[in-house]
């Protein structure tokens, strides 16, 4: 099964199941900010290789929770 390497706005909304509307692509678009697209005539496609850095881009990195020995955790007894 091949990957495309671009998807249509439609295919970008499903790619995010519906959490990114279109109206909020068009936005985003129109401010230039978000995920970088092309267009050829009224077709906009999206990258998949910039959805893929956008969503780098937007990763929110946690720090690591400290290591908890099991003799903490161990019941009495």
């Amino acid at each position: 099964m091949s990957t495309r390497a671009y998807l249509t706005l439609e295919d970008v909304v499903a790619h995010y199941r519906g959490q990114v509307s279109e109206e909020t692509l068009r936005n985003r678009r129109a401010m230039r900010i978000g995920p970088s697209f092309i267009e050829i005539g009224k077709a906009v496609l999206y990258p998949v290789s910039e959805l893929d850095r956008w969503d780098k881009s937007n990763l929110v990195v946690c720090r690591p929770s400290r290591s908890l020995s099991l003799a903490e955790h161990a019941p009495a007894g």
